[in-house]
């Protein structure tokens, strides 16, 4: 009833926590890709558990942190969902890994959230006084916290080294920054430090991957090189350069461009239309080439599509 009353009259709590609710939703459920392409492949490929193991003894820690404070029902209710989703991620990396990764992955679950998670609760309950717990408890959940935060650094240096935005993954990173807002928010209005500093960490860590990303980014800068005819002469093969690299077509190709008929500079990508002519022109070039080569394969149409 208390906590009732406290979110009835500081309604920005109840705001924040259900705001940092939705975002940790769609944050527990970003691997779900990841997953899907390991149900078709059959393997786990290369995938870490590691990510999955940490998130789901984070997710019980914090549960436990809520169920001793009292009152903390966002934590609690996000937390319970995490810890059933982190689970059930660990269980389909089991069945798809390779025999070495399924030992290690388990040794992983039970030292890290068998092992140290009863430790702590044993530490908890039988080694410090009631009034102490919840400090005691949610310090080692912000230094948890913040090593979890800090694990992205090597991300960062990877980033910086290779110049090269591959391996970061600017959406999660920007649903990170904003569950960090939230949750931040909730820890403010809460009075509660433990929840408000780590996510000060969060913010910043996510900031800096999503400015390195538009840093780095590079569009992609290509261009296209139109076959040239001469009269009663066969067409050389067209060629296409991506990126100082000339892939060479068949002889028997039409390069057309879907919006111009002169070369541009910016292709995005090259695609084979199946028995299809964009134009009139296109077509006609395509007769004309198979009249000039009667007894060889038909003339093939590519679609040369500008970047945006």
């Amino acid at each position: 009833m208390a906590g009732g009353l406290l979110h009835m009259a500081h309604p920005a709590i109840t705001l924040s926590g259900v705001a940092g609710n939705i975002i940790s939703f769609m944050v527990f459920l970003a691997p779900v890709t990841t997953f899907l392409q390991v149900y078709r492949k059959k393997s786990t490929g290369g995938f870490s558990s590691v990510p999955y193991v940490v998130a789901l003894f984070s997710s019980v820690l914090w549960i436990f942190y809520a169920l001793v404070k009292t009152n903390s029902r966002p934590l609690l209710t996000i937390n319970a969902f995490g810890c059933g989703v982190e689970a059930a991620y660990i269980v389909f990396y089991l069945v798809y890994a390779p025999r070495r990764a399924r030992l290690r992955t388990l040794a992983y679950f039970f030292l890290l959230d068998v092992a140290a998670f009863a430790l702590i609760v044993v530490v908890t309950l039988c080694g410090v006084p009631r009034h102490l717990r919840v400090k005691f408890l949610g310090s080692v959940c912000l230094a948890f916290s913040m090593a979890v935060f800090v694990a992205p650094l090597s991300i960062i240096v990877k980033v910086v080294k290779t110049k090269s935005v591959e391996f970061l993954p600017i959406s999660l990173s920007f649903c990170l920054t904003l569950s960090a807002v939230a949750w931040f928010c909730y820890g403010l209005f809460t009075k509660d430090p433990f929840v408000m500093y780590p996510n000060v960490g969060g913010f910043f860590f996510s900031c800096v991957q999503m400015g390195l990303y538009f840093w780095y980014r590079k569009p992609r800068a290509t261009n296209a090189v139109l076959p040239t005819t001469n009269d009663g002469a066969a067409p050389p093969p067209p060629s296409v350069q991506v990126q100082g690299q000339v892939i060479e077509l068949p002889a028997n190709t039409i390069a057309i461009l879907s919006v111009s008929p002169i070369p541009i500079v910016g292709v995005h990508r090259i695609e084979v239309v199946d028995g299809q002519h964009k134009d009139a022109a296109a077509a006609a070039e395509a007769c004309r080439m198979a009249a000039a080569n009667p007894d060889g394969p038909p003339p093939q149409v590519i679609e040369i599509v500008p970047a945006l």
